[in-house]
């Protein structure tokens, strides 16, 4: 019962992108009066669902680099100040980010457990909060182009062209509703994946039903009924408030967004365009508000600009704005109430120390050690107060402490059998791998570095390749592993140490 406490949080926020981002899909079409809303309401929850499930491991790392929640109760928090946020602002009929509302409140757990930001994997997500409303936009403009000519060329009647477009409404609408969950689920039980409570099923026919499969499957339970329930009003905002659809454009604003959603969704994609060499996307969970919202106006432009109603259009970028800032602001008071008024955990304690292992593994990265050897010794209780006494110390860079930050952390890793035979299965790692693994039984370590520079000196195939665009597949695979071995290995939390 109180694992379904917990979740709680994350199916309300589950139930609040139902009814803001989840909208967007058919919003424009519901607003042009091209489909009626319940025909729109039952495929959008039918196709997230679907995506959810199937398609939304991939974005769902991304948040876990941001920030590494490490209790049950930090993820409730996390997942219930993001979904007040969606809520007040839904209420206020503006379609705001889903996906910067729980960066925002990854961010406030971060500052209240003393954390370290990613800052590789927040400017990655920042940028698609730009990159993702420009490239709608510029998609929209050019299936309009190319629609508006394939209408010229083929002169349909007039019914047949309203019978189609609504059917193709329909078709880009589940398309999009597909991408909407492979995508967004991220940030719906993102947060609760590293600390997932349920265990795998094996399945008929050799399938397996994993625990973040499980948790993605009740977060899109949760979307649809928030789709059912709370979007209608929302869906009105973004397709008759800014700027007004005909149904050809409606069309087209959907088909943009699927596009620009599944892009920064699709594992498949991400393999087949690394496999040959091309850069890929980064898998991001990206705002389908933004992308719709950039889609319509890319056409308002495409159109001269002249319809756009500009002052809706700022106040959705102000609320866009405002969100991260108020979610982040919530989950750190939130936490500070769930850990000191309730008593509910909230992080798992953690220790850092300069020790001199440390500083020759510093050394061996090529960074410099100055300064170092003065703080040798020091055990901190977080990663800010080792990282300030870094900057004031040495000469590191904000990057070289980060590295440095990691390197001291202190944990026990344990390679008992037991863990080995129950959690190192092939399928997930190679056999090299798995011999490598169970040659060091018995073997304890201090810091998760240590245990992988051993398994690497075992064997190639724990070893990360140069960094080229055709490694970055292997890499990628690899680093999930590495995570892996690190997480089942893990024993009890360290004792905290004393305030410095």
């Amino acid at each position: 019962m109180l694992v379904l406490f917990f979740l709680s949080s994350g199916l309300f926020l589950g139930w609040s992108l139902g009814a803001n981002d989840a909208a967007n899909v058919f919003g424009t079409a519901v607003g042009s009066r091209m489909i009626r809303f319940a025909t729109a309401a039952l495929i959008c929850s039918v196709f997230v669902v679907i995506g959810s499930v199937a398609g939304g491991a991939g974005a769902a790392g991304t948040l876990g680099q941001l920030g590494a929640i490490d209790a049950m109760g930090g993820a409730f928090m996390v997942a219930f100040a993001a979904a007040v946020t969606i809520t007040v602002m839904t209420k206020l009929g503006l379609p705001v980010s889903t996906s910067q509302a729980v960066v925002g409140a990854i961010i406030g757990w971060n500052f209240f457990s003393g954390v370290l930001t990613d800052t590789a994997a927040l400017s990655k997500i920042v940028a698609t909060w730009i990159i993702c409303p420009l490239l709608a936009g510029a998609f929209a403009a050019l299936f309009y182009v190319l629609t508006q000519r394939l209408v010229r060329r083929l002169r349909p009647h007039l019914l047949w062209d309203d019978m189609a477009t609504r059917w193709a409404l329909i078709a880009v609408g589940a398309f999009g509703s597909y991408s909407l969950g492979a995508n967004n689920i991220g940030n719906v039980m993102g947060v609760f994946v590293p600390v997932a409570p349920f265990s795998g099923l094996d399945l008929p026919f050799g399938l397996a039903f994993s625990g973040a499969q499980q948790l993605f499957l009740l977060g899109g339970l949760a979307i649809a009924l928030g789709v059912y329930t709370y979007s209608r009003h929302v869906m009105g905002t973004v397709g008759g408030n800014l700027f007004k659809l005909t149904p050809q454009m409606a069309l087209v604003v959907v088909l943009a967004q699927s596009v620009v959603l599944f892009l920064f969704a699709s594992q498949e994609l991400e393999h087949a365009l690394l496999s040959v060499g091309l850069p890929a996307f980064p898998l991001v969970p990206v705002s389908s508000s933004q992308a719709v919202i950039g889609a319509v106006v890319g056409l308002g432009l495409l159109k001269g600009g002249h319809g756009i109603r500009y002052r809706v259009l700022v106040d959705i970028a102000a609320g866009w704005v405002t969100t991260p800032i108020i979610a982040c602001l919530l989950a750190f008071v939130g936490l500070f109430v769930l850990q000191n008024v309730f008593s509910v955990q909230v992080n798992r304690p953690h220790a850092f120390e300069l020790s001199p292992q440390v500083i020759e593994r510093v050394d061996r990265l090529g960074m410099p050690v100055d300064g170092l050897a003065e703080l040798a010794g020091g055990r901190y209780t977080t990663q800010l107060s080792l990282n300030r006494s870094l900057r004031g110390g040495t000469a590191l860079d904000a990057k070289q402490r980060e590295r440095v930050v990691r390197a001291a952390e202190v944990d026990r890793y344990l390679v008992d059998p037991e863990r080995v035979a129950q959690d190192i299965k092939p399928g997930w790692f190679v056999p090299e791998q798995i011999a490598a693994v169970s040659s060091l039984t018995g073997r304890e370590y201090r810091h998760g570095w240590q245990l992988l520079e051993e398994l690497e000196a075992l064997t190639p195939a724990w070893r990360l390749l140069p960094e080229t665009p055709r490694n970055r597949l292997d890499n990628d695979r690899r680093q999930k592993q590495r995570r892996l071995i690190l997480v089942a290995l893990r024993t009890e939390p360290v004792e905290a140490p004393a305030p410095e």
